[in-house]
């Protein structure tokens, strides 16, 4: 390996660019394991930004005739070298990377380019919100590449995330994801390789994200499920899986050996010591048990405090209740009532698993005054714990000495349980679900709300922030937003989705002469067609077609494109409308937005910005008096000008350099995991 490093310092005095590719490959390549998941880490991708504008310098593909579908050549990169801004058709000169070629293309026939290696400096662009959510948060959707929308949150939420939940690409074969804009088929010889790289890159990221006791939830199919747990284990440590959940959807009748029908969800701790620190321990609702609680309460009312009469009637409701199937074993367990009418179970074992001298000693019936019949390893509990429980009621005895004695436990104390790694749920309910709101079908195979719901609940607290990058339909946020209003939460949603078109849409519309950028292109994107309709009508009640929607969640969101800036424009301070969603992001979404500093500073609800120092006593003196302000953004270049800033906030705020902390994230996260 020195003898190759030594060839690349060689190199680099000729060619540096070609050195650090090299310098790349050699890493990689040392990276490989003995043992456990390797693959090729395909060249990092390159994501198309129609829309963007063209500047010199610019890396970007020429865009093939309209009705034509790209072919290998399209993939090639230019520099932008100059640009004729004169007339109407503006003129671009290109250079080959290498510079060996060179062209003249309209400018309107490119197309800019993004590659993952270099620095991008993000901004967010409102195009549109939700406000029925109060003083609550707002749900966040953003329209981008995520790889970079993943990078533009590690400077908003870096630490913060509670849960992540993606539902990646299944990579089956059928064209159903894209890969450096190409849509990957199932005769690509490395569609696993590029596959593990894609996922790769975005889960290093995705980990930062994460705050300590934070959870990430994988679902995939059976094409990639065994190459997927290799990879969470190499980025996120084999010690801190916690589970592979199999959601069994359905019966495929029709297969030739086994019905093949289970979905996964790999689910990984960040740190489960911090978890396990924190006491963190997931429990749910037995099926069923509010239900039984309900009528043992009504029957009891019913049968006017008759103890006789309420168990007869409680016994024949839960055996009608066990037939219908819907409840727990461990709720239909509960055959007796107690003398104040709770369901109650006295058969809870109380003998020690192993013989220990110290649990063998004498229990007294409390009637007859001997001891009751005890089993050869003794009792569960020692001397002095037994006697608290029977002081509590928790120990039942039976007529007399010669019946033993049995645990007590109450269904309304013992109303939980751990949530299993397998279950059954008909996932045909999430398309007819997804058709209900949007008035038609709009997009195959969405996630099952009810289902992420369950596993939000038990993996992010009621105040947590979630994530998902992959945000298809939008599933994740309906199930944010539906699970704040059962419980009363205050949970934020941030859901990443593109415009990204099926395949079969994108033919049919390329071969019609459109292409990416036109307005006939964008509509049946998934962003625009699916998830920002879905959202915005579960929030509003207004399908698309104007139409009413009656299971309506009111929620405050807002939707966003992200857009690429010019580090230079924004380190003068001429970007900051951009800029100014992150801040507000950054600061918990809530409440109002800081979207301009003409005057030179303002403070809102949870943050302020301050750019001239004459308004320093103001400003200072504004953030005192705003209790749930907690950061504070200082425009400035001069390092004394920030530091007596700082010693002049109040405790309780903390100070962010404003442009310096911004340019340095995104310089620094450039090219981390794209090898």
């Amino acid at each position: 390996m020195s003898r190759l490093n030594d060839l690349i310092r060689q190199l680099r005095l000729k060619d540096p660019a070609l050195a650090d590719d090299l310098e790349r490959e050699v890493g990689a390549l040392a990276d490989r394991r003995s043992f456990g998941l390797n693959f090729e880490r395909h060249t990092p991708e390159a994501v198309e930004l129609p829309g963007r504008q063209v500047r010199r310098g610019d890396k970007v593909r020429i865009l093939p005739p309209r009705g034509t579908m790209p072919t290998k050549s399209d993939e090639r990169l230019w520099r932008v070298a100059s640009i004729d801004r004169a007339g109407d058709a503006r003129a671009a000169a290109l250079e080959s990377l290498d510079g060996e070629d060179s062209q003249s293309v309209t400018v309107a026939d490119l197309v800019v380019v993004a590659e993952f290696r270099e620095p991008i400096y993000p901004g967010l662009v409102s195009t549109g919100k939700v406000e029925r959510g109060g003083d609550t948060p707002f749900h966040t959707v953003i329209n981008a590449e995520n790889y970079h929308a993943l990078q533009t949150l590690l400077f908003t939420h870096r630490g913060k995330v509670d849960c992540i939940y993606i539902d990646p690409p299944y990579n089956t074969g059928s064209a159903d994801w894209i890969y450096n804009d190409r849509y990957v088929s199932g005769d690509d010889l490395y569609r696993h390789s590029k596959w593990l790289a894609f996922i790769e890159r975005r889960l290093v990221l995705a980990r930062e994200l994460l705050a300590e006791t934070g959870i990430i939830i994988v679902a995939i199919g059976d094409d990639e499920h065994h190459r997927l747990r290799m990879l969470l284990d190499q980025v996120f440590g084999d010690g801190n899986f916690l589970s592979d959940v199999v959601w069994q959807g359905g019966r495929k009748n029709d297969s030739r050996y086994v019905s093949n029908g289970a979905d996964y969800m790999l689910i990984f701790a960040k740190n489960e010591s911090a978890l396990a620190a924190e006491g963190v321990r997931w429990r749910e609702k037995k099926p069923g048990v509010d239900e039984a609680l309900a009528a043992a309460a009504s029957i009891w009312v019913e049968c006017g405090g008759d103890h006789t009469a309420a168990t007869v009637k409680w016994r024949a409701w839960i055996r009608n209740f066990k037939r219908q199937g819907t409840s727990s074993d461990a709720v239909t367990r509960f055959v007796n009532l107690d003398k104040n009418g709770r369901p109650i179970r006295t058969d809870a074992d109380l003998r020690s698993p192993n013989p220990r001298p110290n649990l063998q000693y004498e229990l007294l019936h409390p009637v007859t005054g001997r001891p009751v019949r005890m089993h050869p390893n003794g009792w569960r509990y020692s001397r002095e714990t037994m006697s608290q429980m029977i002081a509590r009621g928790l120990v039942y005895f039976g007529p007399d000495h010669t019946t033993g004695a049995g645990g007590v436990s109450y269904l309304d104390t013992m109303d939980t349980h751990v949530p299993e790694s397998v279950f059954i749920r008909d996932r045909n309910s999430s398309g007819r679900q997804l058709i209900a709101i949007l008035g038609d079908r709009r997009f195959p195979n969405p996630k099952d709300h009810d289902v992420l719901r369950r596993w939000i609940r038990l993996a992010a607290p009621s105040d947590g922030v979630v994530l998902d990058f992959f945000g298809g339909s939008g599933t994740t946020t309906e199930a944010v937003m539906r699970l704040n209003e059962e419980d009363g939460g205050t949970r934020l949603s941030i859901l990443v989705t593109n415009n990204e078109l099926d395949a079969k849409v994108a033919q049919v519309l390329t071969k019609a002469g459109h292409r990416r950028g036109d307005a006939e292109w964008e509509a049946k994107g998934v962003h625009e067609y699916v998830t920002r309709p879905r959202i915005t009508t579960v929030a509003t009640g207004e399908r698309p077609d104007g139409s009413t929607y009656d299971d309506t969640v009111p929620a405050n969101v807002e939707f966003f494109d992200l857009t690429y800036e010019a580090p230079l424009r924004v380190a003068s301070n001429r970007e900051f409308g951009r800029i100014a969603p992150l801040l507000w992001l950054r600061a918990g979404s809530r409440g109002r937005r800081i979207d301009d500093i003409s005057t030179g500073w303002d403070v809102a609800d949870t943050y302020g910005v301050i750019a001239d120092f004459d308004h320093a006593e103001k400003f200072v003196r504004a953030l005192a008096d705003e209790p749930d302000a907690a950061l504070a953004f200082v425009v400035t270049d001069e390092d004394w000008l920030f530091e007596s800033m700082c010693r002049d906030l109040p405790e309780h705020v903390e100070p962010v350099r404003l442009y310096a902390a911004y340019l340095r994230n995104f310089e620094l996260e450039s090219g981390r995991g794209a090898r």
